[in-house]
């Protein structure tokens, strides 16, 4: 407190001069998603005499999502795109989880050829072609493991991995085989609960991808009832006929709404889990970061 009341008047106006850049930053990242949830809300009436733009609707109505909903279309996307986000988490988590283990052990054989193989991969890729040959011939066209499969592990996130399991302490791992627990029952028993944070975050990165991805269902998906929601709200966003997209028989009601509205409102649902969800795991994203990212 003596330090914080002696500084100079040159120190505190630069340290208001960095509140108020960083507050404008976050003013110019939270008003897109502002934008979107109050178009979503705002009647026809109100948005045709705004000229399209609103920054406070004089009133709501939840027309568009209640449409939105009763659209076979919508509830199904968001049933597969929630299977395919958990799945592939999960399976992404195991993974890297496994690989990541054993090659923060300096002693493994041949551990610098194939760290380097992985590396490797970050730089060179097979390309498009030979990634949809592959899933083709694997069978796994038309399926929701499509969307899966090919992003089962990200090399960044595994060599973040990788480092925070090399700071972690190597006494309690000698101890642990001192009682003598096996390397999975290490892992399982010492390592993984020490490692929530890195585990919180990359399940963050890994569900975020899964959740906004959607060239893959571009790619390898032609069954319309398999789209994720992500493609669902790019073939909005692509066409005028919402209601076709949406596959409403009763079109009269519907055109009473903009299709930006209904494409807003879209849009609203699509992101609203993951800002639901951010909040419970930022404490262990920022430590898992911090931690996982600098070499003791």
């Amino acid at each position: 407190m003596t330090i914080l009341a002696h500084r100079s008047k040159a120190d505190r106006t630069v340290d208001w001069a960095i509140y108020i850049l960083l507050g404008l930053f976050g003013l110019v990242t939270v008003f897109p998603i502002y934008y979107v949830f109050v178009m979503s809300v705002t009647p026809l009436a109100e948005v045709l005499r705004s000229g399209g733009f609103t920054l406070w609707p004089n009133s709501f109505t939840l027309e568009a999502y209640k449409w939105i909903f009763s659209s076979p279309v919508i509830p199904r996307a968001l049933r597969i795109t929630i299977t395919v986000t958990t799945l592939g988490t999960l399976l992404n988590l195991i993974v890297t989880t496994l690989l990541a283990y054993p090659l923060s052990k300096k002693f493994i054989p041949g551990r610098s050829g194939i760290l380097l193989a992985i590396v490797f991969t970050m730089l060179f890729s097979g390309g498009l072609i030979p990634l949809y040959l592959v899933v083709r011939a694997t069978g796994l066209m038309d399926t929701i493991w499509a969307l899966i499969v090919p992003a089962t592990v990200s090399t960044f996130n595994m060599l973040i991995m990788k480092t925070y399991f090399e700071n972690l302490p190597q006494e309690l791992e000698e101890a642990a085989r001192i009682d003598g627990c096996g390397e999975f029952q290490t892992l399982g028993r010492i390592v993984l609960p020490l490692s929530l944070p890195i585990l919180a975050t990359l399940g963050l990165f890994y569900g975020v991808y899964h959740w906004n991805a959607y060239f893959y269902g571009i790619m390898f998906l032609q069954d319309r009832a398999l789209y994720p929601i992500q493609v669902v709200l790019r073939n909005m966003i692509t066409t005028q006929a919402v209601s076709q997209e949406l596959n409403l028989t009763n079109t009269s009601a519907i055109q009473q709404l903009p299709p930006e509205t209904i494409k807003m409102a879209t849009v609203t649902i699509a992101i609203a889990p993951i800002l639901i969800l951010y909040p419970f795991v930022q404490k262990y994203f920022i430590k898992g970061m911090l931690i996982g990212a600098i070499k003791g």
